[in-house]
């Protein structure tokens, strides 16, 4: 029979409040996106779209109130703020069109990034161990990617799904690990 200290229970305890609240906030998002997926996808865009206001008044307050910048860089600053702060609002201002160009923008970000990392993969043939391996993740990442881009819409319709259920499965997983979590774990 092993004894904890204070510490580590104390430890322990906040693994596994990191683990719960983890948890159900990947299992709640996850939920959330399976049952209402284009208000979710809305709810994202606009609080990146407020995230961008917020960083907007920081840069211009930094261009504005810091005593060490001086000239262009506070200008920068200023103009860095001022564009954040635009398009931030405009985000807001129509959001269900901002989501849906989110959306078909990040398909043919993730359509390419894609094709770039199978043939990125190809270029490592002569130095892979499992050579078959290498092309076949080449070969599936290169048709993904030419598959999203031609309908990135779709493609980020199935991606938003799988991120659901994936967020369901490890909220699920997480919440159970902050009830089972021992001290041995670690």
């Amino acid at each position: 029979m092993t004894t904890e200290s204070p510490a580590e229970k104390s430890a322990v305890n906040g693994i596994r409040t990191a683990f719960g609240v983890g948890g159900v906030i990947a299992l709640v998002v996850g939920i959330l996106i399976l049952v209402w997926p284009g208000h979710t996808a809305s709810v994202l865009t606009a609080i990146l779209a407020i995230y961008a206001i917020v960083v907007g008044v920081v840069y211009g307050g930094l261009g504005i109130f810091a005593r060490t910048m001086k000239g262009w860089s506070r200008v920068g600053h200023i103009v860095l703020g001022l564009l954040f702060i635009v398009g931030g609002v405009i985000a807001l201002m129509n959001l269900n069109a901002t989501t849906a160009w989110l959306a078909v923008f990040l398909g043919i970000f993730i359509g390419i990034a894609w094709i770039i990392e199978g043939i990125v993969a190809l270029t490592t043939l002569p130095s892979a161990r499992s050579k078959g391996w290498a092309i076949f993740f080449a070969i599936l990442s290169i048709i993904a990617g030419i598959i999203v881009l031609f309908s990135p819409l779709w493609g980020i319709i199935v991606l938003w799904w799988l991120l659901g259920i994936s967020l369901v499965v490890l909220g699920i997983i997480q919440i159970v690990r902050a009830f089972t979590f021992k001290p041995a774990d670690l």
